[in-house]
């Protein structure tokens, strides 16, 4: 299996499916996936049995670089549409996330002042206050939710803590409205057992907590490199549109990424 890790803590641009020309900010080491998930379809892998808690980069040392870079794309009037907490692991377990986002800001008011800042996060320390805050800072809290399903959830995405969905529904609905839910659809197996969440039994549970979070978005995607199970198969185009249509039927905005 190969997999993708990147460079700490700045990388890219890169061409995103979803948000245009990234620059990324990796909140997590350079070496090895670090995460609350341990998604069986992520590109970066499977989380890495460290024997020593990894070094994370710091607060003053993501300034540094981020301002380093943003003058040098300048200089190339190589302008990004975003710059994206993505990496190595969640971005939100960071703890100087708060810090480091308001950091963000005021670079990117001074170099790039028309760029969005994104954070593609699976949610999962979405109710710790100074997450919350730091997102609802940010132009694209960008929020996972892949099925309402608790045993689709441990089989498939298999959060390493607890993990309870109804209390991630509450704290999505606390951005009232402004936030935008990400959702992998897949299929094949994991385990010896079958998995689809594209059929009804999980999308329309799925639906009817969309209408209670309300986002202004809802971004669908699916695999698209190599993942650690070779038993997993992309959702297809006409799976992925049935959904968008039915999203779009009850007047979402949705994002299509096949």
């Amino acid at each position: 299996m190969s997999c993708i890790l990147f460079p700490s803590p700045i990388f890219g641009p890169i061409h995103s499916r979803r948000l245009g020309l990234s620059l990324g900010v990796n909140l997590l080491p350079p070496s090895a996936k670090v995460c609350s998930f341990d998604c069986v379809y992520c590109e970066c892998g499977l989380n890495a049995k460290n024997e020593t808690k990894p070094k994370l980069p710091t607060r003053e040392e993501v300034k540094t670089a981020l301002e380093k870079k943003l003058a040098a794309l300048l200089l190339k009037n190589m302008i990004p549409d975003v710059i994206t907490f993505a990496g190595n692991g969640e971005p939100t377990s960071h703890p100087k996330f708060l810090e480091i986002i308001s950091d963000t800001i005021e670079l990117r008011d001074k170099y790039v002042p028309n760029a969005k800042i994104s954070v593609l996060s699976n949610s999962t320390f979405v109710n710790r206050p100074s997450v919350m805050e730091a997102l609802q800072l940010v132009d694209n809290p960008i929020m996972k939710l892949d099925t309402v399903n608790e045993d689709f959830i441990h089989l498939v995405d298999r959060p390493n803590a607890k993990y309870d969905v109804e209390e991630i529904i509450r704290c999505l609905e606390n951005f009232k409205g402004d936030v935008i839910v990400q959702t992998m659809f897949l299929k094949g197996s994991v385990d010896g057992k079958e998995i689809n969440n594209t059929t009804d039994e999980y999308v329309q549970p799925w639906l009817k907590v969309l209408d209670q979070i309300k986002p202004r978005e809802v971004m669908i995607y699916t695999i698209d490199r190599e993942t650690p199970l070779k038993t997993l198969k992309k959702a297809s185009p006409q799976e992925l549109d049935r959904i968008k249509d039915i999203l779009e039927s009850k007047g979402y905005k949705t994002l299509v990424a096949y």
